[in-house]
């Protein structure tokens, strides 16, 4: 058993680590590099996890049941970002190590910052709330305030997403960086209200789900259910939320500061938009320092000038070349009686376009 003074060291040695590597309010996606093996709860375990801040640890600690939810969310974030961007100059690149998973880019209050904390508090949401529904979770379950008859006039019935958790447990984890900060400083307040639409994007379109009851399959009596959206389509409204975000600035309003739009002729953001106080990086050259892989190599649209995979926009100019490659492909399928398709190998030559080196 530890004593009193070996644990006062280690909570020593512990604090003196935070303090000489500054915690990012997204180093907890370094979870995802995790081996699947290795526990994510526990006092001793949650302690090691260096993605986390001092009072992330502590939530480790006091809910260590959900932090499997945590890991999971981290996984969904890094492949959502990648498809969502994938044919954008950044495109959620990942760092080959260490706890900063996009890199640098995440601390310049940049679009691209905003887009990922927004999907962060969201995949927490989502992930939180799904082990709710599936039973994982012994805090949680089913959402049982949807109840009675709806103005449908179907019965609700079922097991409803308990969202509610959900977002309770996302405030309380993936805000909690931004909150020791204080809110008073322009980045704290970009992150909390990014960190709050990505949740709103999951509210805004939470699906109802039904089953119909009676005789021979008819629809005398339907039951529904509330359940959230697919992740992907969470990713999607906040790609186009990070499309048509507002640059602000910290401003002062009698006694508390606010984020205003820059531009006095823009109106100012709702609480479901996204918001950013620095301008991008073009991401055209390599910048190992900041975690930018550059466009060179990229595999780009050589036939559309305007579109955001076109070769003009992705190499920052016709910096691009034309090759031929051959692909392997389905082709000839036949569904097969039953229940199977069954497709023939074809090799066709295509043209690929890559941005020059």
């Amino acid at each position: 058993m530890q004593t009193v003074s070996a644990v006062n060291l280690t909570a020593q040695l512990l604090l003196l680590l935070w303090a000489t590597h500054p915690t990012m309010a997204t180093n907890w996606l370094s979870l995802a590099r995790m081996p699947r093996s290795r526990p994510v709860s526990g006092a001793a375990p949650c302690g090691r996890l260096r993605g986390l801040s001092v009072g992330q640890v502590g939530v480790c600690r006091a809910r260590g049941e959900v932090m499997e939810s945590v890991r999971k969310a981290a996984e969904m974030v890094i492949e959502e970002c990648q498809h969502q961007f994938r044919n954008r100059r950044w495109n959620c690149s990942t760092t080959p190590r260490g706890i900063n998973v996009f890199g640098r880019v995440m601390s310049q209050g940049t679009r691209e910052a905003a887009f990922v904390h927004a999907l962060s508090s969201a995949a927490v949401a989502v992930a939180v709330t799904r082990g709710c529904s599936r039973g994982e979770l012994e805090r949680c379950g089913c959402d049982r305030k949807v109840r009675g008859v709806s103005p449908e006039g179907f019965q609700w019935s079922g097991c409803s997403d308990n969202l509610s958790y959900g977002v309770a447990f996302s405030q309380t984890f993936v805000d909690e960086t931004e909150r020791a900060k204080g809110l008073s400083a322009g980045r704290p307040l970009m992150n909390i209200h990014n960190n709050e639409a990505g949740r709103k994007a999951i509210l805004h379109n939470m699906q109802v789900e039904c089953k119909c009851h009676g005789v021979s399959g008819s629809c005398e009596l339907r039951t529904c259910w509330k359940v959230m959206p697919p992740f992907r389509r969470v990713g999607a409204v906040l790609k186009e939320r990070f499309d048509g975000a507002t640059e602000v600035r910290l401003s002062r309003i009698g006694s508390r500061t606010a984020l205003l739009p820059r531009d006095p002729q823009v109106k100012p953001p709702a609480a479901r938009d996204l918001v950013y106080l620095a301008a991008s990086p073009d991401f055209c050259r390599l910048d190992p320092d900041n975690g930018i892989p550059g466009t060179a190599g990229r595999r780009c649209n050589g036939t559309s000038r305007l579109a955001p995979d076109g070769c003009e926009l992705v190499c920052c100019g016709p910096g691009y070349r034309a090759g031929r490659a051959e692909v392997v492909q389905r082709c000839s399928c036949k569904f097969s009686w039953c229940c199977s398709v069954r497709c023939q190998q074809c090799k066709n030559t295509v043209m690929i376009h890559t941005c020059r080196e």
